[in-house]
């Protein structure tokens, strides 16, 4: 009994609800996409989206520049809207030489990587580990141990045992 009344009142609050929903979808602004006109306006922002929803403008992406993403909300302005919700995200410069400094202090400092002969280069984050292993299993430990470097955006191996 209690378990047939139990789901006839979640039925019953479905049923209340379902067109509550669809007036909220109904009511919504419709989005327009904008990014062109940003792009024309010579936007130096990577993997821009622009979309214009009830009169605010939403900016996304992202850039290496906090200048980029002032210039991408300015041009929104100029584009004539008043409300400019910049989302873009202003990433810090990888400093390669520093993470090429913190993957060979951590490799270094584990003894299961001994006898083992590892060269590192970084590229943007981008790092490339190279040379000679005595043993499988320390391929993927000197991968695992440079993937959690912070700045690391990803990791290539061409370590030959």
């Amino acid at each position: 009994m209690f378990r047939t009344t139990k789901t006839l009142g979640a039925v019953i609050f479905a049923a209340l609800l379902f067109p509550i929903a669809q007036a909220e979808a109904a009511t919504a602004p419709p989005a327009t996409d904008i990014t062109a006109s940003f792009i024309t306006a010579g936007s130096n922002v990577a993997d821009l989206r622009a979309v214009e929803i009830g009169g605010i403008v939403v900016l996304r992406g992202s850039t290496g520049s906090i200048d980029d993403a002032a210039r991408a909300a300015q041009i929104a302005r100029d584009l004539g809207y008043t409300r400019v919700a910049n989302l873009i995200r202003v990433l810090e410069p990888v400093d390669d030489a520093a993470i090429q400094r913190l993957a060979e202090r951590e490799l270094s400092r584990h003894r299961g990587l001994d006898g083992s002969n590892i060269r590192i280069k970084s590229e943007r984050g981008i790092v490339n580990l190279a040379g000679n292993v005595s043993m499988e299993l320390q391929k993927d430990m000197a991968v695992t141990l440079v993937r959690n470097i912070d700045g690391v955006r990803g990791v290539t191996s061409s370590l030959q045992r």
